[in-house]
């Protein structure tokens, strides 16, 4: 090989060399990935009666940042003071990103004595068993439950739902579990948009501060039309280490409300009379009564429906087929030197009527 020819070779060596290099040359080999899934940091848990819940959301990586596959199996433990954490049984498997949930029935050294704090983790593992960790703590009060509600009842009213039980001497609140069973309305879309009131929400708690004492609560925000579930439970209040927790009772049996509107509107107030006298020689001035009285404030008030009777009569209706909008009504059909009583009622949007108004009476003054 000539010189030429050999200093060519070494270039395209050295060139080539060089390019392997730029294209990214391996560095220093680095520690395979132990796949060990992210730690939870949402864990929460609730207790009602002796049974535990804890909820979690999966993780969708592992520690470094690639996305986990398969099953993922889950510990669970409880720990009470100093002591170690307790296994309270296996926690399942569930799939990256799922939502979790887990159920435990506390033991009887648990459920029995004071209210005291007890603490729960979840740990995620690899197929080695290996994890990155414990969750975040998740506290609920170990001791004696409240008693169950019994007697759950309730009475359908024009003001909502009044659901009552049966009282005790103790101090628990009650918190009443409201489901909504008819499917959310969707508002006209004239309604709809930003500034649109928000959709009746399916779920609802509702808590009545003496309800143990009291035996009783008015649910005043649900809707005539439709059909809720009731559950109920006491609660009682604790603090430990400087944190506010609460301690469930067991959740009742559920009674249903089919709230219809089969109430009347309130019945009107303050009726009076004033009757105009017929004026001599004026043209086209005839007697009359003007009557007034406060307006009913139902919110599905449609208006007024006006009674005129004399002392020896029966009840008769004077104002028009559809009902009066305003609290005032003028009536020209009057003979002088006659008296007259009159009554007004109140009808709703669903044609209830109220009872007559107190009576009020006039005398029709001749000319």
């Amino acid at each position: 090989m000539d010189a030429r020819r050999r200093w060519a070779c070494a270039g395209l060596g050295a060139a080539l060399a060089a390019g392997m290099a730029g294209c990214g040359t391996p560095g220093a080999p680095q520690p395979p990935s132990l796949n060990l899934p992210d730690r939870v940091n949402n864990l929460a848990a609730t207790r009602a009666g002796n049974l535990v819940t804890l909820t979690w959301t999966m993780p969708k990586r592992n520690t470094d940042k690639l996305p986990l596959k398969g099953a993922i199996k889950v510990r669970v433990c409880r720990k009470e003071g100093s002591r170690p954490c307790e296994a309270a049984g296996p926690g399942g498997e569930f799939a990256p990103g799922a939502a979790g949930q887990f159920s435990d029935s506390l033991p009887p050294a648990l459920a029995s004595g004071s209210p005291r704090a007890l603490v729960y983790f979840v740990e995620l593992t690899n197929r080695n068993g290996r994890s990155a960790g414990v969750s975040n703590p998740a506290i609920v009060l170990a001791g004696n439950a409240p008693a169950p509600v019994d007697g759950l009842r309730i009475e359908i009213r024009k003001q909502g739902v009044m659901l009552s039980w049966q009282p005790d001497s103790t101090e628990a609140a009650i918190r009443l579990h409201r489901t909504l069973l008819t499917p959310p309305k969707l508002a006209p879309q004239a309604e709809r948009g930003p500034l649109a009131p928000p959709r009746e929400p399916v779920e609802q708690n509702l808590l009545v501060e003496d309800g143990s004492r009291s035996g009783r609560g008015l649910d005043a925000g649900v809707h005539f039309g439709e059909s809720y579930e009731y559950r109920a439970q006491r609660v009682i209040r604790a603090t430990v280490d400087n944190q506010a927790l609460e301690l469930d009772g067991e959740l009742s049996a559920p009674v249903r409300a089919d709230v219809q509107d089969i109430f009347p509107p309130s019945v009107p107030t303050g009726v009076a009379a004033v009757a105009t006298a017929l004026s001599p020689g004026a043209e086209h001035v005839e007697p009359s009564i003007d009557l007034s009285w406060q307006p009913v404030t139902d919110a599905d008030l449609a208006g007024y429906i006006v009674y005129r009777r004399e002392a020896t009569t029966e009840w008769q209706r004077i104002s028009p087929t559809e009902p009066v909008i305003g609290p005032a009504f003028h009536y020209a059909h009057v003979t002088a030197g006659h008296t007259y009583i009159y009554a007004v009622s109140a009808v709703d949007q669903s044609e209830h009527e109220s009872a007559r108004s107190a009576e009020t009476q006039e005398t029709v003054p001749g000319p």
